[in-house]
């Protein structure tokens, strides 16, 4: 029998032409979600994870995370191929983070981040909070400058937004992906000068009025980046010594 990830790869590339031009129908959109429904299943599976990634098929779907037109058959499209990779990191699996970090899910999820809908940029902040929560995915996050500040700058973007449009659900997960940050000693720096305001007023204190684990993490965040801060009489910071 043909495995499934076989059938699912050639629904996938059959669709390729259909990108760019962005040309894709519903019928076409639902086909292809329907492939990669079957191998979401596969993903998650234990038996068939490390064949899944040994043969590299998450790949296959970034040219769908790649697209930017907002109809409805690419928006479902990039929705159901994030699914898929939320499916793989929702496994913990040391062998998923390490496969992903040396693919380019991180800008792709970011840019997601940035101008998807609600539903696509709540998957890919939680792609990207399971990396972030994995250690290797933090220390590869924080390596450089410009790793930390792409991700900052999003997350910054992503805050300012929601206090114009409320999603308890995204704001969830871009409080996660801030407090996880805040562990790494460089990136606690950097936090210090660039946490958004609004996480540290009253902002979203009605969005968050019934989730008691956000504003404990939310608490913690702000607790962890006043820690270690030196301040002088008149109440600047100073410096560690």
């Amino acid at each position: 029998p043909v495995p499934p990830y076989q059938t699912g790869s050639d629904e996938i590339v059959n669709i390729y032409p259909s990108i760019n031009p962005p040309t894709l129908t519903a019928h076409q959109s639902n086909r292809v979600c329907n492939a990669l429904a079957l191998l979401q299943c596969v993903a998650s599976h234990p038996e068939t994870r490390s064949a899944f990634l040994a043969a590299h098929i998450p790949l296959f779907l970034y040219p769908f995370l790649h697209t930017v037109s907002k109809t409805r058959p690419f928006e479902y499209l990039r929705l159901t191929s994030l699914g898929v990779i939320g499916a793989l990191v929702k496994t913990d699996e040391q062998e998923v983070i390490n496969f992903l970090l040396t693919t380019e899910i991180i800008p792709l999820c970011l840019r997601i981040m940035e101008s998807g809908s609600e539903l696509s940029k709540t998957v890919a902040t939680f792609i990207l909070q399971k990396i972030l929560l994995d250690d290797t995915g933090l220390a590869y996050i924080c390596q450089t400058y410009e790793r930390f500040s792409h991700v900052a700058m999003i997350l910054g973007k992503m805050v300012l937004q929601l206090s114009k449009e409320p999603s308890a659900r995204l704001l969830k997960h871009v409080v996660r992906c801030y407090l996880r940050l805040s562990d790494n000693p460089r990136a606690r720096e950097a936090l210090r000068q660039c946490l958004p305001d609004q996480l540290k007023d009253t902002t979203f204190a009605q969005v968050l009025k019934d989730d008691t684990t956000t504003k404990r993490w939310l608490a913690q965040l702000v607790k962890n980046l006043q820690e270690g801060q030196v301040t002088d009489p008149r109440g600047i910071p100073l410096p560690p010594q």
